[in-house]
């Protein structure tokens, strides 16, 4: 059956966008001002990748059960009610950090709360392209959704730096509030089709865990797709290290500004490619672009810990990032071109279970590593001092610096294994194209 988009599809989706951009500009803010606040309060990595550890983990856990939930109920209620919840949060942090009773406890509660949001958002909203725009603006339209990361990349860390002198940490949580107010009137003033029941849900109906479990087996019994996911996991698990470690990199020898900068410039290197991803498409090949992109993005890496430069640090993140939405948007365009719009929910929810359970794991490992093992063998005396230490340097950071150097050589034999199996490399020949079709009924 031939897909049928109404031809106000593309507009009432960038509305979506437009609320949801808003929105995740403002989480931007708020994560790099408690970054910050956090860091700058203990100096432990440790405690600060405790932040990312709450905001991640409770979602990753129960995405399957939230990913076959989207699938039964409306994706627009969904998104509201998990906008509504986060913006809760983010006012009652704001609210303990303006009468003085903020503490670490506090902020990981309410980065749980968030994460259990997001754990509905997430799926609600990645799936909205297939229900009111072409198949063949797939790419186009998760390049819109890869600007939003990247616009929060770009604006939020020299904006935050900006409002965390001037109205401090409350106010900047308060900003983030108002920017959740924003995209929950979006939603109210739209309306997103439920899709048409196929065969891949209709031999499924039962229980809700029995949907839950097919999401894992719609999966499995697609290597191409698995391998896919495996491949994804690894990355993410190598690359939430490099993203959980730049900031105490950095902090390492330059001032809270200084951050600030190398991250918005990077951030404009992840702008420019949503951009391309946008206007480009990636039509043919996607998974030949992912694996090019991804072995640049190691070698960025690697570039990042050889010394402490500000100008080499910046140049890598703009180019890393640069490849970041490249690599998502393709990635996530041969998912929903392979998956039946009706069961996108449960099989993506089980995607980011597994895909995203290795960033928490991740973000334990980087901080003991760096705390314990890598910063102790850099340190002015320290066993690496006279080896190492006389090409990166010494000092606080070059631990840091030499995890950064061997996480970015790890990114390009990922990418050179994955490349040489051929049920991932041919996995866009091997499965065919999803056929969507919606009901037009929507609330």
């Amino acid at each position: 059956m031939a897909q049928r988009t109404s031809p106000s599809g593309m507009v009432v989706f960038t509305l979506i966008w437009f609320g949801q951009l808003i929105s995740v500009i403002g989480s931007g803010l708020t994560g790099f001002a408690l970054g910050v606040w956090v860091y700058q309060l203990n100096g432990s990595v440790t405690q600060f990748t405790l932040i990312s550890l709450c905001t991640t983990l409770p979602g990753i856990i129960i995405s399957p059960l939230a990913g076959a939930i989207v699938d039964r109920w409306n994706r627009r209620w969904v998104m509201l009610a998990s906008d509504c919840g986060a913006g809760l949060s983010t006012l009652a942090v704001a609210l303990l950090f303006f009468t003085n009773h903020l503490e670490l406890w506090h902020i990981c509660i309410a980065m749980t709360l968030s994460s259990l949001c997001n754990a509905f958002q997430w799926p609600a909203y990645s799936t909205t392209p297939t229900l009111l725009v072409a198949k063949q603006h797939f790419g186009r339209a998760n390049g819109m959704i890869e600007f939003g990361d990247a616009a929060a990349q770009l604006i939020s860390p020299i904006l935050g730096g900006l409002l965390v002198s001037s109205i401090h940490l409350q106010g900047v949580l308060l900003i983030d509030f108002v920017t959740f107010v924003f995209s929950i009137a979006t939603l109210l003033v739209v309306r997103i089709p439920q899709p048409k029941p196929t065969a891949a849900s209709e031999i499924v109906k039962g229980s809700l865990w029995q949907e839950v479990a097919y999401g894992w087996t719609y999966i499995r019994v697609r290597p191409g797709l698995l391998g896919l996911l495996l491949l994804s996991t690894v990355t993410r698990f190598l690359m939430a290290s490099v993203h959980i470690l730049a900031t105490p990199l950095v902090l390492a020898f330059a001032d809270p500004t200084t951050l600030g900068t190398v991250l918005s410039i990077g951030g404009s290197g992840m702008v420019i490619g949503s951009l391309v991803m946008s206007i480009w498409g990636v039509q043919t090949r996607r998974i030949q672009v992912m694996f090019s992109f991804q072995m640049l993005s190691g070698l960025c890496i690697l570039a990042a810990g050889l010394r402490r430069s500000i100008p080499l640090l910046t140049l890598s993140a703009f180019i890393y990032f640069f490849c970041a939405p490249l690599i998502n948007g393709c990635i996530r365009t041969i998912w929903q071109s392979k998956v039946a719009p009706d069961v996108q929910g449960r099989v993506f929810g089980v995607e980011r279970m597994i895909g995203w359970s290795s960033l928490p794991l991740s973000y334990l490992v980087a901080g003991s590593l760096s705390d314990r093992i890598f910063e102790p063998l850099l340190t002015v005396n320290g066993p690496l001092a006279g080896s190492i230490g006389q090409i990166i340097g010494v000092g606080p950071g070059r631990g840091i610096a030499l995890l950064f150097i061997i996480i970015g050589i790890l990114v390009m034999l990922n990418a050179i294994v994955g490349y040489l199996h051929p049920r991932i490399r041919f996995v866009e020949d091997e499965l065919p194209n999803i056929k969507t079709s919606f009901r037009r009924n929507a609330s």
